[in-house]
């Protein structure tokens, strides 16, 4: 396996660093090397911040944000219009994850994304649903393990039972189920 390079784009408060380091977390319990780290500046609550994993089978001795990456998961899709979360794909296997009701077809089209796989999820919806909150990255994870193949839906129960208390741990699983279950793609 080369090594597979992550951009999460979310907005302050809302979980995008989390989400890198779950997945950073299941992927060296799995056997991987790994890297996770935000990119903060003055952010406050609801501006947009951005994370990077990096998960390998060798070890990582790139140390600098992603600018090429191979998925690029969006938390807020209201940041679609404002933020170039498109910048670096052009491989015909990168992977753009995004939370939204619209059809993958439709934001590829949109987006002008001319490689790659389009997937979404309702992740504010199951959210809603399961958790009583419009938390989504954990959603999100669910999704990357199906787009992906790089960490297992049990590996990721692992992690979760390890970092929230039982109750949070077993929604939040059951979140990260239901968008792996529901994810399109194009």
């Amino acid at each position: 396996m080369k090594m597979l390079e992550f951009r999460w784009h979310g907005r302050g408060g809302q979980g995008a660093w989390t989400a890198s380091e779950l997945l950073a977390r299941t992927a060296l319990a799995e056997g991987k090397y790994i890297q996770s780290f935000p990119e903060f500046g003055p952010e406050r609550m609801g501006a947009p911040v951005t994370a990077f994993t990096r998960i390998s089978n060798d070890p990582i001795r790139l140390h600098c944000a992603v600018y090429d990456p191979d998925v690029v998961i969006v938390l807020d899709n209201t940041l679609l219009k404002t933020v170039p979360v498109t910048a670096g794909m052009n491989r015909d296997d990168d992977i753009l994850i995004i939370n939204s009701t619209d059809e993958p077809a439709v934001l590829k089209s949109n987006l002008r994304v001319e490689k790659g796989r389009v997937w979404t999820v309702a992740a504010t919806e199951i959210a809603l649903n399961i958790l009583g909150a419009p938390i989504t990255n954990t959603a999100l994870l669910g999704v990357v393990s199906r787009a992906t193949g790089i960490i297992t839906l049990e590996g990721i129960e692992k992690t979760v039972k390890g970092k929230f208390r039982a109750d949070i741990a077993e929604k939040n699983f059951a979140v990260i189920k239901k968008a792996y279950e529901e994810a399109k793609t194009e």
